[in-house]
Parts: structure tokens; C-alpha cells; sequence
């Protein structure tokens, strides 16, 4: 067989691919990771008592904040590291300047704190369980994302997974906001990064597996 001959087999069934096929992919990936996130939350740890006083206090809406704003850059940065030959660009700088200004405001508060707060401030009362739980309620998105990931022909398998795993590390996070009792921008500057972590590492380490084509 000769190479026009080929060519013309495996190109005799080739359907169009719809323009938005990536965006409906993501979008379906998202509604899973917010849905599983959510579930996960009502059914294991569930929500505040009172979640009604909650969403009136700016310090809530600051955590959502920081955790939407780390989602949407992940979300972008994902995007286009699934594509090869795409470059991420200022979606790097979108991942870096939520992070940077908690951990200003956290190093700000905790300097002008009594030195005898200062431990309690950054502790809490659920040190122990935080960045467990956010990582437990970022699974169903980690899972999600990655499947959408692999089917549009990552190069950079490493990274993808860690921008991948960092989407849903926030997802999880912001899912989180309904339960975390706490209100120290120290607490949630360390806890929740971690938390964000865990999945992103994780991320990074299946990438490498998961992700080749």
C-alpha cells in the first residue's frame, strides 16, 4: 500500500470535531468536581450550623475569593497545557498572586499579633484534619479533570497533572468554606495551601502515568 493509499483509509471515517468540544468537556469535568466536592462535604463532614450567619462575614467571602481565584487561573493554565504546543503565559502569574497576597496579609497580621497569639493564630482548632479534608473533597475532581486532560493530547504530562490536581485542589477547597470553622487568615494561609497541595502534587505524580497517549 502505498502512502496516498494510506493516508486515504485513515482519513475515510474521520468525522469534523465540534469547536467547543474542549470547553464541553471542561465544563462537564467542573460540574463533577463541584457536584462530588459538595456531596462529599453534605455526606462526611457536612455543613456549618450556622451557614446563614456564615455567608454575612467578609472573611468567608475572602476565603472563596482566594480559592475561585486560584480555580480560575488553574482552570486556564490546564486548558492550555493539555494542548501541545500551547503556552500557559500569564496564567502563571493568575497562580502565583492569590497565594502570594494570603501569605502577605497572614505575615502582615501575624506581625503586628501578641507574640502569645501567634501560635493559636496559625493552629486553630483544626489543624489536624484541614488539608485532609480539602484534599479528600478534591478526589471526584482530581479523577474528572485528568480523564478530560488525557483525552486532548497532553505533551507536558507532569505539569498538566499538577495544574490538573491544583484545579481541583481549589474546587475542593471553596467546597470546603461550608464547613472550616475558622476564621484566621494565618490558619487558612497555611492549611489551605496545603490542602491545595496534596492534590497537586498528587496531580503531578499520576501525570506522569495516567496522562501519556
Amino acid at each position: 500500500m502505498n502512502t496516498e493509499n494510506l493516508i486515504a483509509v485513515l482519513a475515510a471515517d474521520v468525522a469534523p470535531v465540534g469547536r467547543r468540544i474542549v470547553e464541553r468537556r471542561m465544563l462537564c469535568a467542573l460540574f463533577i468536581a463541584v457536584g462530588g466536592a459538595v456531596t462529599l462535604l453534605l455526606f462526611s463532614y457536612g455543613v456549618r450550623s450556622d451557614l446563614a450567619w456564615l455567608v454575612s462575614t467578609p472573611v468567608f467571602w475572602a476565603k472563596v475569593a482566594f480559592a475561585a481565584s486560584v480555580a480560575c487561573a488553574a482552570l486556564v493554565a490546564t486548558v492550555r497545557l493539555a494542548r501541545p504546543g500551547v503556552a500557559v503565559g500569564r496564567a502563571w502569574a493568575g497562580l502565583v498572586a492569590p497565594a502570594a497576597i494570603v501569605l502577605i496579609v497572614a505575615l502582615t497580621v501575624l506581625w503586628f499579633a501578641p507574640r502569645d497569639t501567634r501560635a493559636a493564630l496559625v493552629m486553630g482548632h483544626t489543624w489536624r484534619t484541614c488539608s485532609l479534608n480539602i484534599a479528600a473533597l478534591s478526589v471526584p475532581g482530581l479523577v474528572a479533570i485528568l480523564a478530560v486532560v488525557r483525552g486532548l493530547a497532553p505533551t507536558r504530562l507532569r505539569l498538566s497533572g499538577a495544574a490538573a490536581g491544583l484545579l481541583a485542589g481549589a474546587i475542593g477547597t471553596a467546597a470546603y468554606c461550608l464547613r472550616c470553622p475558622e476564621t484566621s487568615v494565618p490558619f487558612w494561609a497555611t492549611w489551605y495551601l496545603l490542602g491545595i497541595a496534596i492534590p497537586t502534587f498528587a496531580g503531578a505524580v499520576l501525570g506522569k502515568k495516567v496522562l501519556r497517549w
